[in-house]
């Protein structure tokens, strides 16, 4: 099919690159810059994601372990994502994994119980929490919450999906994010390391037997639905992260596409109807953009939440 009548000629992931004319120049070239084999324009830009990833917070750690606050618009941004991540996503989404709570009647061992019986007691000499005579048991601030153990993958996630989606903002560049390969990988890290910290917290026996609820059946009809059930719960498990990658690409591309289209409007339209078509693509060009930004933070944060609970489910099996 000729790009031209190809909608989505301009979000597929290809070994040319469409760079501006005084570009090509420089290069020598007078038509599209074609990538040495195998690589593609979306496998640069991945790498140019990470590395963005790495400079920002690289920068970023090395003014926290100073001590003092971060200072800079641009350095504060970037915080307060991350801790919007911590405290709003990862910390209530997972909450804290049953290995950390149980009843403490004046002994210093963790147990097996309720996740939500944990709690905290900032009178505590030093200012950190104590168990509690309740039969509570609370965690140590000073260690940090029990869920920030998962922060490392879930804020990986976080940013990486973000930056990719934000590169797409920049002319002649694109989100690597709009490639189902892409988004389809990112579903099968999150499947693993679903399936290595549930393993870690039950055994990997334990997470696997944790997908059927306990149940009180007569034997005879035990071993007729509970392997039924097994199936349909590890099917959904499956299900769930192939969603995740589906969603993305689908948001992503589509916002692209969407803005294709209303470009193409003006190629199309000839005479005096040119005149009204063109303001009018630009506009909407320029509104569907700033759309594109809120969806670009918004899909970011939808997967990691659901990442987050995806985890939470597989760390407290009920």
């Amino acid at each position: 099919m000729a790009a031209g009548s190809d909608p989505f000629h301009h979000v597929r992931d290809t070994s040319t690159w469409e760079l501006p004319g005084f570009v090509l120049e420089l290069l020598g070239r007078n038509s599209q810059f074609v990538m040495p084999s195998p690589l593609t324009k979306y496998m640069v830009l991945q790498v140019v994601a990470v590395g963005l990833a790495f400079l920002i917070f690289r920068g970023l750690a090395t003014r926290v372990a100073g001590g003092q606050p971060v200072k800079g618009l641009w350095w504060n941004f970037w915080e307060s994502l991350a801790v919007f991540i911590r405290d709003e996503v990862v910390r209530p989404s997972i909450g804290i994994p049953h290995q950390h709570v149980g009843h403490a009647e004046g002994a210093g061992e963790h147990g097996h119980g309720d996740s939500h019986a944990l709690s905290v007691d900032s009178h505590h000499s030093g200012g950190h929490p104590q168990h509690q005579h309740s039969g509570q048991l609370s965690y140590d601030i000073a260690l940090g919450h029990p869920a920030d153990r998962y922060l490392p993958f879930v804020w990986s996630v976080f940013f990486y999906i973000l930056i990719c989606n934000l590169l797409g903002a920049i002319p002649f560049l694109g989100s690597p994010t709009a490639d189902i390969n892409v988004t389809g990988v990112l579903a099968v890290i999150t499947f693993v390391h679903v399936v290595f910290y549930g393993s870690q917290q039950s055994g990997i026996v334990g997470f696997w037997k944790s997908l059927v609820p306990g149940m009180d059946l007569p034997p005879l009809i035990a071993v007729v639905l509970l392997p039924v059930i097994w199936l349909i719960e590890a099917g959904g498990l499956l299900i769930k992260h192939g969603v995740l990658a589906v969603r993305l690409f689908a948001n992503i591309m589509a916002g692209h596409t969407v803005l294709g289209v209303f470009l193409g409007f003006i190629a199309l339209a000839n005479g005096p109807l040119w005149g009204i078509v063109m303001p009018a693509s630009i506009f909407g060009q320029v509104a569907i953009g700033m759309l594109e930004l809120f969806v670009a933070f918004l899909q970011a944060y939808v997967f990691s939440l659901l990442a987050s609970l995806f985890i939470s489910a597989a760390v407290n099996p009920h």
